[in-house]
């Protein structure tokens, strides 16, 4: 897979160098920093967030502490130990509309699925200050977001654990 990874990077190198496409480097740079998972989930400690109000649960490091919670319960926002701008968040709210063509929900909108079958949208989005890993997923007329933050240059380190968290994002009410 590093191999992989490093052929594809000097190949958009060789590109960039004839002036072109400066994205690709961005591209290539996060898929070689997300190829050497620097976490070792199973030696983290779980707890599990369960979100009563709209049915779903994640779980999240035991040693993370909840920020302020809204008054609403429609979710919770976990900051991590070691450094307060890193958080996850998890969150729901009432569709208040449906589309007007049904078709429009189609597979070909997902791009991910969770360990319990749930198919959604994954997204990744990385800044110059600050990347994100974002989960949404629609199920009965309720939005699903789970979302983790890092600092851009310590995003490939929480990677692995935003990644395994999205995978474990659970329903539990249908």
């Amino acid at each position: 897979m590093t191999l992989l990874i490093y052929t594809f990077c000097e190949k958009v190198l060789k590109v960039m160098l004839n002036g072109k496409a400066f994205c690709l480097a961005a591209l290539c740079l996060t898929l070689w920093a997300c190829s050497t998972p620097i976490l070792d989930i199973t030696s983290i400690s779980w707890k599990t967030y369960s979100n009563l109000r709209y049915g779903f649960e994640f779980p999240y490091p035991s040693n993370w502490t909840p920020s302020i919670t809204p008054t609403n319960d429609d979710g919770i926002a976990l900051v991590s130990p070691k450094n307060s701008n890193v958080e996850i968040r998890g969150w729901a709210s009432n569709q208040l509309a449906q589309p007007i063509d049904e078709d429009s929900e189609t597979s070909a909108n997902y791009n991910f699925q969770t360990t319990q079958g749930l198919k959604g949208r994954l997204l990744v989005e990385t800044g110059n200050t600050v990347s994100l890993m974002k989960l949404i997923l629609s199920q009965n007329q309720v939005e699903y977001h789970w979302q983790g933050k890092s600092p851009s240059q310590e995003f490939s380190n929480y990677y692995p654990l935003f990644y395994y968290i999205a995978q474990q994002y659970r329903i539990t009410r249908r």
